[in-house]
């Protein structure tokens, strides 16, 4: 008895099917990994403010500041702070160090324009420990129309938290948007804390018979 033999064509396709079956990998219960998420970048944060001045003899006026921050970048511009009928524009960058003590730290430069002009080296800065803060703003204004203009000023304030919302303390500032008989003036202050909304009065001079008052309301974006 004669076996019938497969056509050769038949034997190279089934030692073929036999070979690939033999290089193919065994199922496994891996999964592919997930990509990883992609960080979501900084978001901008704005801040304005208005400073209402009550001035003795002198032209009372508000003081608009707007703030914008990034990550390290801090813009700002300002009205009335200089000088009167006088504006400012700024641009730093933000620093933050420490735990239980905390500092924040902004050199900035800015340019001036208006009344006043020139350009003007800053900063902002604050520490913060327990229920105490320290805060201070300055700057050297350079004026580029009379070298007899140049002028440091200043702003600085130490706070005490009474609670969350309620915080009192003690402010000093110099500027010469008005005049009076102290070139350091020094204040008190009282300050509510509500969300996003903050409300503080000053009272400068107090031993006067009519001292300064500056009542700020400041809102947080």
């Amino acid at each position: 008895m004669h076996s019938q033999l497969l056509p050769s064509s038949t034997l190279c396709l089934l030692f073929a099917a036999a070979l690939g079956a033999q290089q193919q990998p065994p199922p496994t219960n891996e999964r592919t990994p997930l990509p990883e998420p992609v960080a979501a970048a900084p978001a901008w944060t704005f801040g304005l403010s208005a400073y209402t001045y009550s001035v003795p003899e002198n032209r009372d006026y508000v003081q608009p500041t707007l703030t914008a921050d990034r990550d390290w970048l801090h813009l700002e511009a300002r009205y009335n702070y200089e000088d009167l009928d006088t504006g400012s524009i700024w641009c730093g960058a933000n620093f933050a160090f420490g735990d239980e003590l905390r500092f924040q730290l902004t050199p900035m430069v800015g340019a001036v324009f208006g009344q006043t002009q020139g350009i003007a080296p800053g900063y902002r800065a604050s520490a913060s420990w327990w229920q105490l803060e320290l805060s201070s703003e300055g700057e050297y204004l350079v004026d580029t129309e009379d070298s007899a203009g140049n002028y440091l000023y200043t702003w600085s304030e130490l706070t005490l938290s009474l609670t969350g919302q309620l915080r009192i303390g003690y402010s000093v500032q110099r500027t010469k948007v008005y005049q009076t008989d102290f070139d350091i003036q020094r204040g008190f202050v009282v300050g509510v804390n509500v969300e996003n909304l903050d409300l503080t009065a000053y009272v400068f001079n107090a031993d006067e018979s009519r001292p300064v008052v500056v009542i700020g309301l400041g809102l947080n974006l």
